[in-house]
């Protein structure tokens, strides 16, 4: 219990705080008990929603800050929780809104406020060039980890080592996302191809810019410049955080259009995924368990095709959440039984 709110105590206590201002916000928008309290059941749902689709974030923002210097590890889960918590759920809606509807940053701030159906039907407007942007990044992620010939560890050995094989063929990853954009594209109804493909596009361009400056950071590394080097997993790490909150971001508005609801429901949900970042660090939790990052790149790999499907048709967030869950889930059991038959003999 002890260790448990060691690393949870954070979360608990932001928790309580946050569910304390959704009973406020809802008694001020209703002047009801029951209105506060409907307010206080979505942030509950929205945090759990959060939560669900983001664990296999946790796992691989824990594979990259194990290899980080203190500083920066430091930096990120202080710095780096504020910019998710408020820039990914506060200030990526409303600069959605302020390019879609041409208008202000005060006056989309105003729309909130006392307009959020039609905040939300402008946020929901831009679903095309979001769902083609995140699911063209993440699927850049997921296919980087898996066609790698240094790689070493294979869960579901059949598919990962044929992948592995292919990092023999140069681009193969950028290849297969290139095709999946062009075939959506093909399947997406006229009018909105041209921004599909110009937002994938961008995906693809924004991993490969973070991938590039990740490199030229580590040779500034091995130079000593270790703090150029820090920044640009710092920078990654936050471009990832980013592209897996969009899914979340904008399902949330199926389950309410107040922007401040969404912010203290999401804001919970994260600062879970950061305590659970910190003890997968500290207890070498990765290590113990040898699939548990494959099954979180599977999840991720799988939430890329459906930001892409969703693009078509609507796909539901709790779907999406549990098939990642399950992922992970299966791969975490397979290490409890691989660790047992590496016991036995």
């Amino acid at each position: 219990m002890a260790s448990a709110f060691k690393y949870f105590g954070g979360a608990f206590a932001f928790t309580a705080v946050g569910l304390l201002l959704s009973l406020w916000l809802g008694w001020s928008y209703s002047g009801s008990l029951s209105g506060a309290l409907s307010f206080f059941l979505v942030a509950a749902i929205l945090a759990v929603l959060e939560i669900s689709l983001s664990f296999d974030n946790s796992i691989v923002n824990a594979n990259r800050l194990k290899h980080m210097a203190p500083a920066w590890r430091h930096r990120f889960l202080t710095w780096g929780i504020v910019i998710a918590v408020f820039g990914m759920r506060v200030l990526f809606p409303l600069a959605v809104v302020v390019i879609a509807a041409g208008i202000g940053p005060i006056e989309a701030l105003r729309l909130a406020a006392t307009q959020p159906a039609e905040y939300a039907r402008i946020v929901g407007s831009a679903h095309v060039s979001i769902a083609a942007f995140g699911g063209a990044f993440l699927m850049m992620v997921a296919l980087t980890y898996f066609i790698d010939s240094g790689k070493e560890v294979d869960w579901i050995a059949a598919l990962e080592k044929r992948m592995r094989a292919g990092a023999s063929i140069k681009g193969l990853e950028i290849g297969i996302v290139l095709v999946m954009i062009m075939l959506f594209t093909w399947l997406l109804p006229a009018g909105t191809e041209d921004t599909f493909l110009f937002s994938a596009i961008a995906g693809i361009c924004t991993f490969l810019g973070v991938e590039i400056l990740g490199q030229l950071l580590d040779r500034a590394a091995e130079s000593g410049e270790m703090a150029r080097a820090g920044l640009g997993a710092f920078l990654y790490l936050e471009v990832l955080d980013a592209s897996f909150s969009f899914d979340g971001v904008i399902g949330a508005f199926a389950l309410t259009q107040n922007l401040f609801l969404i912010a203290i429901g999401l804001g919970i949900g994260a600062m879970y995924v950061r305590s659970m970042t910190i003890m997968l660090v500290e207890k070498g939790t990765l290590n113990e368990f040898r699939y548990l990052e494959n099954g979180a790149f599977w999840s991720i790999l799988i939430l890329s095709v459906v930001m892409f499907f969703q693009t078509l048709v609507h796909v539901p967030e709790a779907v999406t959440g549990l098939v990642g869950a399950v992922l992970i889930g299966l791969s975490f059991l397979s290490s409890i039984r691989f660790r047992r038959h590496a016991r036995r003999h």
